[in-house]
């Protein structure tokens, strides 16, 4: 690496650029500085050999491992990810940090030692269970059993302070997130000792097993979601100031006297790297103006280095920014994620530094904001200090949230707690505008340089982190997380639609965001690899094949016979490099909307790289994002849960009778316990409501379901090209719809979200028209549309916008409701016929199920609880269509008749079975009873039977004894039966 100095040789003289550049970079004072007189004059032509003289000079001998006694294994020191763990595991690149995904999963490092004083450094990331220590190469752990439950492991566990070596005992303090744990083991003496932060916690295990064939590895066992980050000596942790042992030269943020790390620190790189950043330093502090005349001061410093050197370095500063920002620890202003996002941009706004890091950034850290498992680890109780939950509800157990029947210290405490809320929106806030400008950067297509634009590079790497998340559904290792999914996705579609819209800004023909799709071409030209995902026609071998006059007629895309023998869309891809997807401006093609059909206006929407990248987050929604919305709304459902069983409870103690101070002692405590879980959910609510369901992210949401439904008109315009579109499209119109409606309320009302009625007649009108569509023949996605279309109709508002669909469809859609079941499930169908007439006089009347309890919270938006909403309009259809169509009639209630008798077949089957299960019960008991009563008692006769009732009783209570409790219930049935 060199130095050199642009600046106007005719201007600057060889002396005072020779002395400016002595000055910046000194000789060695070893042996005192060099006079000025004696020097060598210095140039650039001759500065890079003199800068590796003075590195050299002060080339200090590495402190290998190889001189090291009692370690075995790589000089660098990892974590075994090929055969040294147990259970399913996330492991960074680096192989250093670790999140378990698993219910107990363990790993060990690469390296043992057997002899001498050796330490590493964990990194609490989360305080949940985890046990830390070392164990030795015969230990095999599995889910359940971990380091420290092996005869040969020894563990620490703070998250319940104990010490583990298969039996376990009280040790050391409890850690939070953000915590240090030193491991040290001592061979010589065989003892095992834990840090925590610095602070020795005592010697946890002494007399260890020691000598030949015995050596120990670190190794950690965590569970579910928890994480932490290694350190075996090769880097500094998070803290800003360390302790470097002037003998041992350790990098450790905790040293201990005379331990050494398991991998010895790079003495001589870092000697050349501190004197190199000195170098720097001087001269960015040093001015020439008093060497160079006053009137030429423009001088510019560059450093010229080889490209391969800096986009190492690179790569490994945004690996360690990385690590740092996903192991920080969640404090309530997070300050931490805000300080490494902010030095990620720094990084990234330089174009060339940008474009050798975005293989680090692909796996999407940077954009996650972690949901904390526990209250504590985010400062929640001091954020939110009062909590609340819902406390009146209806006889079905639903939320009834009337402000207006609240008392006084309910409507405080509901006030403190939605300022508590928003406040913890604040560091969220900052922490989501950064993560959008680091997308922003990414997403940039005015580079300056000559290379591939960064928009390009990011596309070619979404469109990869798609294909391995598509195709690996089955191999949860190599997957993105579907936590990390969701907040990328969301960071995605913001600067997505600012981009939008400052293209359109520029271009005033094009439209604006409020109003985009994906044009149908993208679907069937070819310039987009959707793997090997199910088109709604079909394989798309099958579609080139049997639908290439279409294309031809509609689209002038003539299909080369070679590529009907295609299998899939990957093989074509395989054969025609130019069909991969290009950027437009000066590193792309035009290609991307070759083939537009007639029915298509001819209006620019937007540019061509923005388009692929709405079909990526669509596909992004399908994959996995949608599934995580359904889990992460448990939480309201437990709080609900919790808050129902708080309020009984509390009726019960209102009413328990003072006489009984024991269930009343016993209620207390269950009120105790139901009231300190509300509050860690409450907290906990608060942050998911923050982070996951917003009204921002439900905004997101919405804009996605609208894309979708407009993206489905202009593909369904096409006609028979329609079939090339990916079935994800309709799933994720359907998935979008169902996530609005059911998981961000009610916390968010869908109702108050713009143009709310006219998205769903666009939907309604979807459903309808295409769950009979000849042209879709997925049986999937034939159910899919089928089920949607039948819980349309259980809610009022939804069926309201079926009736709002024109007449024509309607009636078609009546039609294909009444045609024979060839080639849809009849189940549906029949839901749906019921449901138009259910609350009429015909169907179950009954909002519930008259036997069946509380509605669970889960439950309650259940399309079978819904109340009886029936469709007179839709009748009144179906009426017309079955009078004035004959044939239909009679094939309609020839249908009904038909599944009537199979109903009635299974019924009386099923009664049946139930009366042999009964008759079999019967017999049973009358053979248990004759049992205990037809008792032999051979040593009484029976005259004395009446005198020896004591003799009698005891036989019968040894033949009681033998009989297990099942046949004591039988026996006591048959008494009863016998006797009343």
């Amino acid at each position: 690496m060199c130095f050199y100095v642009c600046l106007d040789s005719s201007i600057v003289n060889e002396k005072l650029l020779s002395d400016y550049l002595h000055h910046v970079f000194p000789a060695s004072g070893k042996h005192g500085p060099a006079s000025a007189t004696h020097r060598k004059t210095l140039t650039f032509q001759n500065l890079g050999a003199h800068l590796e003289k003075l590195l050299s000079e002060d080339n200090a001998s590495d402190d290998g491992r190889d001189q090291v006694e009692g370690c075995l294994g790589p000089s660098t020191v990892v974590l075994d990810h090929s055969s040294g763990f147990e259970g399913l595991l996330f492991v960074d690149d680096d192989l250093l940090g670790v999140i378990g995904h698993s219910n107990f999963s363990s790993i060990r490092a690469t390296t043992c030692v057997y002899k001498g004083k050796w330490v590493y450094e964990v990194l609490i990331s989360s305080q949940g269970l985890m046990q830390i220590g070392w164990c030795t190469f015969n230990c095999r752990f599995n889910q359940e059993e971990g380091v420290g439950d092996t005869p040969d492991s020894y563990a620490y566990d703070g998250n319940r302070v104990r010490k583990w070596n298969v039996t376990t005992t009280n040790y050391g303090k409890s850690w939070a997130a953000g915590d240090i744990v030193s491991c040290l083991i001592d061979l010589d003496e065989g003892t095992i000792t834990f840090c925590l932060n610095g602070q020795s916690l005592g010697v946890a295990f002494s007399n260890i097993k020691t000598g030949p064939g015995i050596a120990y590895f670190p190794a950690i066992s965590l569970s579910f979601k928890e994480s932490v980050a290694f350190n075996f000596g090769s880097r500094p942790l998070r803290y800003p100031y360390m302790y470097v042992c002037p003998l041992t030269r350790l990098f450790f943020t905790y040293p201990v006297e005379g331990y050494l790390p398991l991998q010895s620190p790079p003495t001589s790189d870092l000697s050349k790297a501190n004197r190199l950043l000195g170098y720097i330093k001087t001269l960015l502090s040093t001015s020439m103006d008093k060497q160079v005349p006053a009137e030429n001061k423009t001088i510019v410093f560059l450093m010229n280095y080889d490209d391969y050197e800096v986009n190492e370095c690179l790569k490994q500063l945004m690996m360690s920014l990385l690590r740092a920002y996903r192991f920080s620890p969640i404090i309530p202003d997070l300050g931490f994620q805000i300080h490494y996002l902010r030095l990620t941009i720094a990084i990234l706004r330089h174009e060339k530094s940008r474009n050798v890091t975005f293989d680090v950034l692909r796996s999407v850290v940077f954009f996650y904001i972690k949901t904390p498992l526990r209250v504590k680890e985010a400062g929640l109780e001091e954020l939110i200090p009062t909590t609340w939950w819902p406390t009146r509800f209806d006889k079905e157990g639903k939320d009834e949230r009337d402000t207006r029947e609240e008392t006084a210290d309910e409507r405080l405490r509901r006030r403190a707690y939605e300022r508590g809320c928003h406040s913890s929106r604040k560091g969220l806030n900052l922490v989501e505008e950064l993560q959008v400008q680091i997308l922003r950067l990414m997403l940039n297509n005015n580079d300056k340089g000559k290379g591939e634009a960064s928009r390009y590079i990011f596309l070619n790497k979404l469109r990869k982190f798609l294909q391995e998340n598509s195709s690996n559904r089955g191999n949860p290792t190599v997957l993105c997380p579907p936590e990390y999914m969701v907040c990328f996705l969301h960071r995605l579609i913001t600067a997505i639609r600012g981009y939008w819209d400052e293209g359109r800004r520029k271009s005033p023909g094009s439209i604006s965001s409020e109003d985009a799709y994906v044009p149908p071409q993208l679907f069937y030209n070819g310039k987009v690899d959707y793997f090997d995902l199910q088109r709604l026609g079909g394989l798309l071998s099958h579609l080139k094949k049997t639908l290439k006059d279409d294309l031809a007629a509609k689209a002038n895309i003539i299909i080369d016979p070679a590529e009907i023998q295609a299998a899939s869309m990957d093989d074509l891809d395989e054969d025609d490099e130019t069909g991969a997807a290009q950027v437009e401006g000066s590193h792309g093609n035009d290609g991307l909307l070759l083939g537009r059909p007639l029915e298509e206006p001819d209006q620019p929407i937007t540019e061509k790289s923005l388009l692929e990248i709405l079909d990526g987050v669509m596909m992004m929604y399908n994959l996995s994002v949608h599934q995580q919305l359904g889990k992460m709304v448990v939480v309201s459902d437990d709080v609900h849960e919790y808050a129902i069983a708080l309020k009984d409870t509390e009726e019960k103690i209102a009413r328990c009778p003072s006489r009984r101070p024991d269930i009343l002692e016993e209620l207390q405590k269950s009120q105790k316990v139901f009231a300190e879980k509300l509050n860690h959910l409450s907290r906990r609510l608060a942050w998911i409501n923050a982070t996951i369901y917003s009204k921002e992210k439900m905004s997101d949401v919405y804009w996605l379901l609208r894309v979708c439904i407009r993206t489905i008109e202009h593909a369904d315009n096409t006609g028979s090209l329609f079939a090339f579109m990916p079935e994800f499209y309709l799933n994720v119109a359907m998935n979008s719809y169902s996530a609005l409606k059911n998981y961000f309320s009610p916390s968010n009302c869908m109702e108050e979200l713009p143009g709310y009625e006219e998205t769903l007649t666009q939907l309604a009108t979807i459903l309808s028209k295409h769950f009979a569509d000849l042209r879709i023949v997925g049986t999937d996605i034939k159910d899919s549309l089928m089920q949607a279309l039948a819980s349309y109709v259980c809610y009022p508002q939804s069926l309201r916008a079926v009736e709002r669909i024109p007449e024509e469809q309607r009636v078609a859609m009546m039609r294909n409701l009444l045609a024979p079941y060839e080639q849809r499930p009849w189940a549906q169908t029949n839901w749906i016929l019921v449901r138009l007439w259910r609350g009429c006089g015909f169907g179950y009347r009954y909002t519930r199920l008259p036997h069946l309890l509380k509605t669970k919270p889960e439950d309650a938006n259940l399309p079978s609880l819904q109340k009886p909403c029936p469709s007179l309009l839709l009748q009144k259809h179906m009426s017309e269509l079955l009078s004035q169509d004959k044939e239909m009639a009679a094939s309609f209630l020839n249908s009904v008749l038909n599944q009537l008798n199979w109903a009635f077949s299974e019924f009386i089957g099923m009664i049946q079975e139930l009366l042999n299960q009964v008759l079999n019960r019967v017999t049973a008991e009358r053979n248990l009873f004759d049992r205990v009563v037809n008792l032999r008692l051979p040593d009484i006769s029976p005259e004395k039977r009446g005198r020896n009732l004591t003799n009698v009783s005891s036989r019968v209570s040894e033949e009681i004894l033998t009989m297990s409790q099942t046949e004591l219930r039988l026996v006591k049935s048959a008494i009863k039966s016998q006797y009343y």
